[in-house]
């Protein structure tokens, strides 16, 4: 999730998405808004004989809501650093947290296959929030009944940080109630099919958490909203993973002999003029027989029409070109793919020898070769060889 990084504690990046500076107020005026009601609620719950009256004002329920807002994402941040400080003590490596929208996340740049890894991981979180619960109680407790304003903010903390962790823990997979069951299903079943069980359970809370949300609270739904894609994405990366477990790009990849590609002394309009004839709308662009660029329309569509005769491939291909290797795995490229937002990588020996190219098309389809066949060695019989099938993405 990208955002803007505020800083970094462990050695983990902290972003802050651009969703979260509309929530931390948007949080702040809700709870300055219904201060007399939450404070009737603490009263009930904690028997916190907090004084209405003595929280309403023109700025003190705005300045009393913004320090509970602010207390509170801090609390999803210690429980996000949970996570993290448990999974680098397992070895995994934290890309970053960012706070957002639904609250907190911690990016893995691997996810926990060992099950009780991942048990450990994920109950550490909402044990933070807990512990952060009692602390804020603690703090509750040591003010004086007088103290109004410190009692209301300490006593909201304390509700809502206990509040979370037992939300967390409902088994909606992808949160970490359903990291929980996934881990405990993955006890005696292989990860992918673990990963696919606990989707489905987190669909159908999902489901039901949206139908409450219709009743109740806009939040909820897009809660649910949330819960059904992640677990969806996640449950089809998992199943895409142990598909591609021991396939490389060079089983998938169209080698450099089946590929179609563009000199680089080519004119725009010749260029454009080709992709209309063949139908393509992207190439490898190549010099002495060497990778020097890729070509894509939307390089030639910046071009006014008038222009086109006069420039070259060479002065509008892309000539940072991102590459694998032969033997870089399929779903690392289909990862890096991913995190760079492209949909080919040129592929490059290690002495920079151009051998081929990997669409993402051409990993679907060898993702669904496999899935349909049980064989990962059927891959290399039945992929697809057009060089273009991915080419609509831009780069």
């Amino acid at each position: 999730m990208r955002g803007i990084t505020i800083g970094s504690a462990f050695g983990i990046p902290i972003r802050l998405n651009w969703t979260f500076l509309f929530v931390l107020p948007l949080f702040a005026a809700l709870i300055g808004w219904d201060i007399a009601q939450l404070a009737g609620i603490l009263n009930n719950v904690l028997d916190a004989g907090i004084e209405t009256g003595a929280l309403a004002g023109e700025w003190r329920p705005w300045v009393l809501g913004s320090a509970a807002a602010i207390g509170l994402f801090a609390g999803v941040l210690l429980h996000e650093f949970g996570h993290s400080l448990v999974a680098i003590r397992f070895g995994y490596e934290i890309d970053s947290i960012s706070l957002w929208l639904l609250g907190g996340m911690a990016s893995f740049v691997e996810i926990p296959e060992n099950w009780r890894h991942e048990f450990w991981i994920a109950v550490a979180g909402p044990f933070v929030s807990v512990g952060i619960g009692l602390i804020c109680y603690a703090g509750f407790l040591s003010f004086p009944d007088t103290f109004h304003a410190g009692r209301f903010v300490l006593g909201y903390l304390a509700v809502i940080n206990v509040a979370l962790a037992v939300f967390n823990m409902l088994p909606a997979f992808p949160m970490d109630g359903g990291r929980v069951l996934r881990a405990l299903l993955a006890r005696d079943r292989p990860h992918a099919r673990a990963t696919q069980l606990a989707a489905e359970v987190g669909k159908v809370f999902a489901f039901l958490m949206g139908i409450v949300g219709v009743f109740t609270n806009w939040f909820l739904i897009l809660l649910a909203l949330f819960i059904y894609v992640a677990a969806s994405g996640e449950a089809q990366q998992t199943a895409m993973k142990s598909a591609f477990e021991g396939v490389t790009v060079a089983d998938i990849m169209t080698p450099r002999s089946e590929l179609q590609v563009v000199p680089t002394d080519v004119t725009a309009q010749q260029l454009m003029e080709r992709m209309f004839r063949e139908r393509h709308t992207g190439y490898p662009v190549v010099e002495d027989d060497d990778l020097v660029g890729l070509v894509t329309l939307e390089d030639a569509r910046e071009l006014r029409e008038v222009e086109r005769d006069a420039y070259r491939v060479s002065d509008i291909m892309a000539a940072s070109v991102i590459t694998v290797e032969p033997g870089t795995g399929a779903m690392e490229a289909m990862q890096l793919m991913d995190s760079e937002d492209i949909g080919r990588l040129p592929v490059v020996t290690v002495d920079s020898d151009f051998v081929g190219l990997v669409t993402r098309t051409d990993l679907m389809t060898a993702f669904n070769i496999v899935q349909s066949t049980g064989n990962a060695v059927a891959v290399q019989k039945n992929t697809p060889s057009d060089t273009d099938r991915a080419q609509t993405r831009p780069r």
